[in-house]
């Protein structure tokens, strides 16, 4: 006998396959920017070489080794707050959810970018099976808090578990993924395994990894950069090489595996599809 939730993800599997259940409407090829050739993607060798994944290290080659520690199966997430429906998904519910792949580019606020071939379910079919309620503004995720294996949480280097959040209609935009793999495989333990967000057009530290529990708020949540360095991180972090940082120049960037430098786009090259949502702000 299918369980109540298992019969709830079969059936919203179906309706999406139909374009039945999203909010947005199905993403089309003329919709998003062109897919660079695959001779441009960065590879993987430097896509799991090279992350800032603070709870393993501050040292970005030294996660790739430290980040095997993680136990990545069983994995469950938790969807709750301000919902109808309230559910637990596992890594099965995630692939049951037809994944799709996309080719982002990664942008590191600290000036340096990927570009990466995720798999993953766009987020908003996710929020649709738990039907947030008007009172949600905000969807807030929480990252995994395992010191035994993410040994660098044992120190205070930041306010631990991670947390990250977005604006709903953020959340809900159709670029907005839930990544399980990269290059057709399983992500590796290095860039978030088993599940992390990824938003193309935010600078990276928005792209939560290792996600454990995601729920939908009214209130703006207060994250783990901004409580940490306020000063440096604002809430949205869109990409924007005419805002100034205090540390690194936005204007232009080093792309893993290619020589020279080059110009940072607004938004990271995703405007066409989410300018609009920032009118006015």
């Amino acid at each position: 006998m299918v369980d109540p939730i298992r019969r709830r993800l079969l059936a919203t599997s179906g309706a999406a396959a139909l374009g039945m259940v999203m909010p947005w409407p199905r993403l089309l090829a003329a919709d998003l920017p062109a897919v660079p050739p695959r001779a441009q993607w960065t590879p993987l060798r430097a896509i799991a070489g090279y992350n800032n994944y603070y709870e393993f290290s501050t040292e970005k080659e030294a996660v790739r080794v430290l980040a095997q520690r993680l136990t990545t199966s069983p994995w469950h997430i938790e969807i709750g707050g301000l919902v109808e429906k309230p559910l637990t998904l596992d890594l099965d519910d995630l692939r049951a959810q037809h994944p799709e792949e996309r080719v982002y580019s990664l942008r590191c606020i600290e000036a340096w970018s990927k570009l990466v071939p995720w798999q993953g379910v766009p987020l908003h079919r996710i929020l649709s099976l738990v039907k947030p309620l008007s009172a949600a503004r905000y969807v807030r995720f929480t990252g995994t808090y395992r010191p035994s294996e993410m040994i660098n949480q044992r120190r205070p280097v930041l306010d631990w578990p991670y947390t990250e959040a977005l604006r709903i209609d953020e959340a809900e935009h159709p670029l907005t993924l839930l990544a399980t793999g990269l290059y057709g495989q399983d992500l590796p333990p290095a860039n978030g395994a088993p599940v992390r967000l990824v938003v193309p057009w935010k600078y990276g530290f928005k792209s939560i990894k290792a996600i454990q529990r995601i729920d939908l708020v009214a209130e703006q949540p207060l994250t783990t950069w901004m409580k940490e360095a306020p000063g440096d991180f604002d809430f949205y972090a869109n990409v924007n090489p005419n805002l100034a940082h205090p540390r690194w120049n936005q204007q232009r960037e080093t792309r893993l595996g290619e020589p020279g430098k080059r110009a940072t786009e607004m938004y990271n090259g995703y405007g066409e599809q989410v300018a609009h949502l920032y009118k006015g702000r």
